[in-house]
């Protein structure tokens, strides 16, 4: 088994670990999804029988922690890869997947619009909206979730979820916001691949210049559990000893 195959592996143990856990307490488990390529693998491992037989789909509200600016159906979209790879596998009622509408005309509605549904469905009985487990990956930039380096939303405060433009893309997005990732119960980071060993490197070190140049690097939940699980190529820079089998 490959460095990433072990990751793989031990991000979908965890995954599991926490969801089972999440419903056993609550009798839910809110969850938030990565997109990109990392998360791919990962997906179709949650869908194989060994993994998603005894977890509690039914009890799962699936969101996204961002979205490109396409149709759900589209090629590029977050939601589709996690439908083809996931989703179209398990036992969850349609009812309880929310993609995010990052396709509409109106990107800044649409975030306002995704807000509330999260306000409304994972808030409880809490003033904030606490996820039990948010999926991220990073980029070989740093950026996370739809959060790059030199954009507006990684000054937002007030809203949890944000559209804009993003430079470096020449693309809207639409994100999860550093004050709704911070909230929740969970995070878990999953990074594979060496273009990626820089970004941790500076994630995990103790140059606060260097750190504070990396979106990833702000992601510390306040009253949650923030778990990294990396592949041997993501881990050559770092003290940290890579997933193994």
């Amino acid at each position: 088994m490959s460095s990433c195959e072990a990751a793989t592996k031990k991000a979908a143990e965890l995954f599991k670990e926490v969801v089972c856990a999440s419903v056993a307490e609550r009798r839910v488990c809110n969850l938030a999804l990565a997109g990109g390529t990392t998360p791919h693998d990962l997906y179709q491992k949650l869908a194989a029988d060994v993994y998603n037989c005894d977890v509690p789909w039914a009890s799962v509200n699936v969101f996204f922690g961002d979205e490109r600016d396409v149709p759900h159906d589209h090629v590029d979209s977050n939601y589709h890869m996690a439908q083809r790879a996931l989703l179209d596998h398990i036992p969850i009622p349609p009812e309880q997947i929310h993609p995010m509408p990052a396709d509409s005309d109106d990107l800044e509605a649409s975030a306002g619009e995704y807000e509330k549904i999260v306000r409304k469905i994972v808030t409880g009985d809490e003033p904030m909206p606490r996820f039990d487990l948010i999926l991220l990956g990073m980029g070989g930039d740093g950026h996370t979730a739809s959060l790059f380096p030199r954009t507006e939303a990684l000054s937002e405060k007030e809203k949890l979820i944000v559209s804009h433009h993003v430079p470096v893309l020449g693309r809207n997005r639409m994100t999860f916001t550093y004050a709704l990732i911070n909230a929740a119960r969970h995070v878990m980071f999953l990074v594979t691949g060496e273009d990626k060993a820089d970004a941790v490197a500076a994630v995990l070190g103790e140059d606060k210049k260097a750190r504070e140049e990396i979106p990833a690097a702000q992601v510390n939940p306040v009253d949650g559990k923030l778990t990294i699980v990396l592949d041997a190529a993501a881990a050559r820079k770092t003290d940290l000893k890579p997933a193994k089998n």
